[in-house]
């Protein structure tokens, strides 16, 4: 049986989040290996809408055991506030279903303070677009090896020395941006506030793991976020803090690479941008309007508006390779329906040069400009389709042309948000 990772291959907002709720029904873990609580996951079970931003989406399934990672950085206090929600909704999450890998590093006040200062008194076309959560912070401080990390809060008597090297780091950075410096007294007062609520869902996460990875059960890894927004492979600096591409589930959860069987890459059947970067072809015009009016693309932690463009199959193919994608759950089809043309980017033009690829470079990626194919666009609806003869023959067409453009077969097909209006051509976990 395969253990399965789930990665966005555009920037994000593919629709992860029915997914992962979709192939949780056949797996018996669900694990989240990078990211904070700025990734947002909307679920629609039964006619019920979740939102999650921090969980992994298995927690609204009975019977299914879901972890948050060593990879992922967590805010506490949204963390408990996440949980009354779903409670409120029905759904009790106690720590025999939850894990938290006691080494995963925490998100503080100071750390979205600091997000939404720098982002606050960035110059003019230097903003990164963050959600001001705090997670780039954190990240920042786990790397620089000053984190106060889950396990601190079961070891009291450490917190102050702990502190004491964090508030080395941020009180300067404050003073230099004309805020006060911070008493870390209240920073122990926060952390204390919130640990019983906490520390019963801690837990060698790695050795959970490796236990039920060794008792044949399968493994579904959940990212956040998309490929183009990877610190290392996305578009610099318009991007997260962490490594979203599949490769990280291994580090962010302490399996090792040979646990890791497929890749599924979750694959919009357009494009789309939330915050600032680079964006090939994104429509600023009519069509943008439309797409996000149809797809209804806001952001569910943030509500920003997303901003709309053609399926850029540059992009995709790209992230096929970095992410070793042997498949896509290719998602929100419906949404071009009753369109007279669809178009689709094949290639760019660079400083008059046809290039295959997204460059590195920050003013390349901005000066790159998409060369287009125009596909007839079809008059029948494919929303809610369950099978291939429910789709009208040119979204079929449509579907099979992106699979030859990107390298990669459709192995999902998703026609509507509700989680049963899927087609499924090659199930993961058998692989």
């Amino acid at each position: 049986m395969a253990n399965v990772v789930v990665v966005g291959s555009q920037w994000g907002d593919e629709g992860k989040g029915k997914i992962v709720d979709w192939l949780s029904e056949r797996a018996d873990l669900v694990v989240r290996f990078q990211g904070g609580h700025n990734a947002g996951h909307t679920l629609v079970v039964d006619g019920k809408v979740y939102k999650l931003s921090l969980l992994p989406s298995g927690v609204v399934r009975p019977g299914k055991l879901s972890i948050i990672g060593n990879g992922v950085v967590f805010d506490p206090h949204a963390f408990v506030t996440e949980l009354e929600k779903l409670r409120v909704q029905g759904v009790v999450v106690t720590p025999e279903r939850l894990k938290i890998a006691e080494n995963t590093a925490l998100i503080l006040s100071l750390h979205g303070e600091l997000d939404r200062m720098r982002e606050a008194k960035a110059a003019k076309g230097t903003k990164i677009g963050t959600t001001g959560r705090g997670i780039g912070p954190a990240y920042e401080d786990r790397v620089g090896r000053r984190a106060i990390r889950v396990m601190d809060l079961a070891d009291v008597d450490t917190l102050p020395a702990k502190i004491e090297r964090l508030l080395a780091h941020h009180n300067p950075l404050r003073r230099g941006l004309g805020e006060a410096e911070l008493d870390p007294q209240d920073v122990l007062n926060e952390l204390t506030s919130v640990a019983d609520q906490i520390l019963p869902y801690m837990d060698r996460v790695w050795k959970v793991l490796d236990q039920h990875r060794r008792a044949g059960k399968r493994i579904l890894f959940e990212g956040a976020q998309g490929t183009l927004l990877d610190i290392d492979h996305g578009t610099y600096p318009f991007v997260t803090s962490s490594n979203t591409v599949a490769g990280q589930a291994s580090a962010g959860s302490g399996v090792g690479p040979g646990a890791i069987d497929y890749v599924l890459g979750i694959t919009k059947a357009y494009t789309t941008r939330v915050g600032e970067g680079p964006f090939p072809t994104e429509q600023d015009n009519e069509v943008g309007e439309f797409l996000g009016t149809r797809g209804h693309e806001f952001g569910t932690v943030t509500g920003r508006k997303r901003r709309c463009g053609w399926f850029d199959a540059v992009l995709v193919r790209q992230a096929v390779a970095v992410n070793g994608i042997k498949g896509i759950a290719l998602t929100k089809l419906d949404v071009l329906d009753g369109m007279d043309e669809i178009k689709v980017c094949t290639g760019y033009r660079l400083d008059g040069e046809e290039i295959d690829y997204l460059p590195a470079s920050q003013g390349a990626q901005a000066r790159v400009e998409p060369i287009y194919e125009t596909l007839e666009g079809w008059k029948g609806t494919t929303a809610g389709a369950r099978s291939w003869n429910e789709l009208p023959a040119q979204a079929v067409k449509y579907v099979r042309h992106i699979e030859e453009l990107i390298g990669a077969p459709v192995a999902l097909l998703s026609t509507s948000p509700e989680r049963d209006d899927t087609i499924l051509v090659t199930d993961p976990f058998q692989d």
